[in-house]
């Protein structure tokens, strides 16, 4: 599946799929040969770990995992790239299968050697005994403005790199989010483009949960950003009293492609689902990386 640039589209092989699973009433997405595990092709490890002392979200506590390529040589710096909801994203059988398709993509060229650290939202345990601890979610994904790009910057990165060679180039770096998720993925690059360059956005929620639906004017009116970004969404996604999902996101597209971006934007037939971005994940990141100095496909 070849993705165009910077444009609207829906895909003959998506509509030709969508069909046939409607017709079925299942879904229309299925994971191709790069979701699949490959006989020969280097696996990377994956590791758990909890964070539970952060300043710009004091209280929350939070697992995360690493992702290290095979391919990983300390002795350079290497690529990462974020995801949100990381739990959803990290697992061989999640709606995404990020470490099968990170391993595939490096391995073939398709993608340079990255890093990934797979974080969920901060919780607030329970101050009492059987108590039912809080969640900061949409505190920290749909709210405007600076702090969870703060937090992965000053906190939970650095983290990471007393372990691994992380690039501090923007160019090197990524984030990757789906619903609220999505929305924060693209306030953390719009907030510090020169800490993250590239965005992926399953469903993302740009609309009035926590102010996020000005973002459409907001980018037209904004001089334009270093940033690439890649928007999925479902034709069948929610409309509720935030707003609606679809609507929202054409709105994004239509904004960036105004404002002169390098972005892409694919309408499907899923719901409020992550099945459909996570079977085109391959050609997702095949073209979010294509031009990178270290993507040996870059070159060819």
């Amino acid at each position: 599946m070849k993705l165009l640039n910077r444009s609207t589209l829906l895909m003959p092989v998506i509509l030709l799929l969508s069909i046939a699973g409607l017709a079925c009433g299942q879904s229309a997405y299925e994971y191709g040969p790069n979701s699949q595990r490959q006989e020969g092709v280097p696996q990377g490890k994956v590791s758990q770990h909890r964070w539970e002392n952060s300043n710009v979200f004091p209280g929350t506590e939070r697992d995360y995992w690493i992702y290290v390529p095979a391919q990983y040589d300390a002795s350079k710096p290497t690529c990462v790239m974020v995801f949100n909801d990381g739990g959803g994203y990290v697992r061989d059988n999640g709606h995404s299968r990020v470490p099968i398709v990170f391993d595939n993509l490096i391995h073939q060229g398709k993608m340079p050697v990255t890093i990934g650290v797979f974080v969920n939202p901060g919780v607030i345990p329970a101050e009492q005994s059987g108590g039912k601890p809080r969640r900061n979610r949409s505190f920290e994904y749909d709210s405007l403005g600076d702090l969870y790009a703060r937090f992965l910057i000053e906190e939970l990165l650095p983290e990471v790199g007393k372990q691994y060679n992380l690039t501090d180039k923007a160019e090197g770096r990524a984030i990757c989010g789906l619903s609220s998720g999505g929305i924060c993925a693209f306030t953390a690059a719009w907030e510090r483009p020169q800490y993250f360059s590239k965005v992926v956005s399953y469903i993302g929620s740009f609309t009035n949960i926590r102010g996020g639906h000005v973002y459409p004017a907001v980018i037209r009116k904004t001089e334009k950003k270093p940033i690439r970004v890649f928007l999925q969404e479902g034709n069948t996604d929610l409309d509720n009293l935030f707003g609606n999902w679809p609507l929202a996101n054409e709105q994004m597209a239509a904004a960036l492609k105004y404002a002169g971006y390098d972005y892409q934007f694919v309408m499907g037939t899923e719901g409020h689902s992550g099945r459909h971005g996570g079977t085109i994940l391959p050609e997702i990141l095949e073209w979010l990386w294509r031009d990178h100095p270290n993507n040996p496909a870059a070159s060819k």
